[in-house]
C-alpha cells in the first residue's frame, strides 16, 4: 500500500516520516498523474492560501477533486483541513470541498498563539488503543465552527482560558461571543480532518486510524459522488473562490 502526501508546501516530510514509522510507504505528490499510484492522500499543514496557489499552478484541483469523488480516503491536517472544507471564514482561497463543515482560519491567533494541549480522543483510543488523550500541537490552527449532520465529531476542545483574549475574540464571528468549545477533529465518509498536527508528535495513532479508513475504502470500492465536491468537468470558467 502506498499513501500519497501532497508535497507542495508545509509539513509533508513529517507525514512521510510518520508513515515510515508504521511501515507504510509515503509518496510525495506534486503532479496530477502521481495520484494514480496511491490508495489514499494526506494533505498536510502549512499555509493554505500558498498551497491553493501552488495546486492551481500545477493544475492539481481537477485530479484532487476526482480522487475524492472516487471514494479514496483523504486526510487534511491544519491547513489541509481548510482545503477539504466546504466553507472557510476569514480569508479566501479555492477549496477542494467535501467536508460538510465551516472552518475559521487561524482561529487561535498567529504563530505567537501556538500551543500544545492534551485532547480527549475516545474514538481514536477505542480503535487504536493507548491513552484516552492525544497531545495536540496547534500552530496557527483553524477551528471547525459548524459541522453538518453527516459529519462525525471525533474530538472537540474547550477554548483555553489563556486563549480567550483579544486574538481569539477577533477571530470569532463578529456578531457572536467566543464559543466555549470548538470542533477539532472530524470524519465524513472517506474524509478525515484534524485542526492540529499529529505528524509533529511521536504518537502515530492518527496515521494508523487513517490506514484503517484506507482498508475500509478498498473493501467498499465505493465510486459514489461526495456532496460538496465540485465537478470540474462542469466547472464554469470563473468559479468563485469559496468564502
Amino acid at each position: 500500500m502506498a499513501v500519497g502526501v501532497l508535497a507542495l508546501q508545509g509539513s509533508f516530510n513529517e507525514h512521510v516520516a510518520a508513515l515510515r514509522r508504521i511501515l507504510v510507504k509515503g509518496v510525495e505528490i506534486r503532479k496530477p498523474e502521481q495520484l494514480e499510484a496511491v490508495s489514499a492522500l494526506i494533505v498536510p499543514g502549512g499555509e493554505s492560501t500558498t498551497m491553493a496557489k501552488l495546486a492551481e499552478y500545477h493544475n492539481l484541483f481537477p485530479a484532487l477533486r476526482n480522487f475524492i469523488r472516487m471514494g479514496k480516503p483523504v486526510w487534511g491536517t491544519c491547513a489541509g483541513l481548510i482545503f477539504l472544507a466546504n466553507k472557510a471564514k476569514s480569508g479566501g482561497q479555492e477549496l477542494l470541498g467535501g467536508l460538510d463543515c465551516t472552518v475559521h482560519r487561524n482561529f487561535f491567533g498567529g504563530q505567537f498563539n501556538s500551543f500544545e494541549t492534551e485532547v480527549l480522543v475516545p474514538e481514536l483510543a477505542a480503535k487504536e488503543g493507548g491513552p484516552e488523550t492525544f497531545r495536540g500541537v496547534f500552530i496557527r490552527s483553524p477551528a471547525i465552527l459548524e459541522a453538518g449532520p453527516g459529519v462525525e465529531i471525533l474530538a472537540d476542545l474547550s477554548v483555553p482560558s489563556d486563549k480567550s483574549t483579544k486574538s481569539i475574540t477577533e477571530n470569532a464571528e463578529e456578531t457572536s461571543q467566543t464559543p466555549e468549545k470548538v470542533i477539532i477533529a472530524v470524519k465524513q465518509g472517506n474524509l478525515l480532518g484534524t485542526v492540529f498536527h499529529p505528524e509533529l508528535t511521536a504518537d502515530t495513532r492518527w496515521h494508523s486510524y487513517f490506514l484503517k479508513m484506507v482498508g475500509d475504502a478498498n473493501l467498499q470500492s465505493s465510486s459514489s459522488s461526495i456532496e460538496g465536491v465540485p465537478d470540474d468537468s462542469q466547472r464554469p470558467p470563473d468559479l468563485p473562490i469559496y468564502q
